[in-house]
């Protein structure tokens, strides 16, 4: 029973749960990331449209901007600052990709930091292999708990404690909006040739689970696939394919040598979408104090 409350409230019962690192699944805690994967095969019912392929894609970039930029940068490593507004706009926006809450995944994150490629990195595929490291870590009950102690600084904020433990409140209006935005297209500009239900499964189904595999490679496949410019105590590497993939993220062995820089491309020619558009936003005052990479650090 309280696995479905969970669907809803992530902190319904939290204390039942031991902090012990069992690799054991919940199934039916983790049902709802099923559909969202076998809701990619209504594809084939609903076809496709540039509309939807746009939709699709455009979500998928913005969302990806969302948890690189802020879930990941900003929150799990203040790698810049910004008012308490605009916390709460990217604190909504990172949650629309489908990967729980603020301070549940920045915690994950600086656990991730600490004990990197050790046993209790539950996301270490030198520990635990490729398949878990990628997604089975994310089925484990013992997994499902914000380890608070993490984030303080950031659990004093109730409308990001709000957020972290209603944390599908949000997809699911993003899915609700898609599939109206899609419903409207087809009565005011049929020549468009979508739907409701076409831009559900692209804009949601589809970009949602694409964007769910792009950030666990860094997990994965960017501890496992690429160069090591720094010895690092660790497995991270980069690679310029998973940079592209996920703007910037793929810089993963630059990124664990100095992790607390805005930038994660120290090289003029690494790729690193993320940290232009932190720029940008710096620009029209929205961010500010953006962290550099110290010439020292280059080296």
């Amino acid at each position: 029973m309280l696995s479905l409350v969970r669907w809803l409230d992530s902190e319904a019962g939290i204390d039942s749960i031991t902090d012990d690192r069992e690799r054991k699944v919940d199934w039916f805690r983790v049902l709802p990331l099923i559909v969202l994967h076998a809701g990619c095969l209504l594809v084939f019912w609903v076809g496709w449209s540039p509309a939807a392929l746009t939709m699709a894609v455009a979500l998928y970039l913005i969302r990806m901007f969302a948890i690189t930029g802020f879930y990941h940068r900003y929150f799990s490593h203040k790698a810049f600052k910004m008012n308490r507004a605009w916390q709460f706009v990217f604190a909504v926006l990172g949650n629309t990709a489908v990967q729980r809450g603020p301070l549940w995944w920045a915690a994950h994150h600086r656990h991730h930091h600490r004990f990197t490629d050790l046993a209790n990195d539950v996301h270490s595929p030198l520990q635990h292999g490729f398949w878990w490291s990628h997604i089975g870590w994310l089925t484990s009950r013992a997994n499902f708990p914000t380890r608070t102690k993490y984030v303080k600084e950031w659990a004093r904020f109730p409308e990001l404690r709000w957020i972290n433990r209603f944390d599908t409140v949000i997809p699911l209006l993003l899915a609700g909006l898609i599939f109206l935005t899609g419903a409207l297209l087809r009565k005011f500009a049929p020549s468009l040739g979508t739907d409701g239900a076409q831009m559900l499964v692209w804009g949601f189904f589809i970009s949602t689970v694409v964007l769910l595999h792009a950030t666990f490679t860094i997990n994965s496949l960017d501890h496992m696939i690429g160069t090591r410019r720094y010895d690092t105590k660790d497995t991270s590497r980069n690679n310029a394919v998973l940079a592209i993939l996920t703007l910037g993220e793929g810089w993963h062995n630059n990124h664990h040598h100095y992790a607390v820089s805005a930038r994660q491309g120290f090289k003029w020619w690494e790729l690193d979408i993320t940290y232009y558009a932190l720029v940008v936003l710096s620009w029209l005052g929205i961010i500010r104090d953006l962290r550099p990479v110290p010439q020292n650090v280059k080296i």
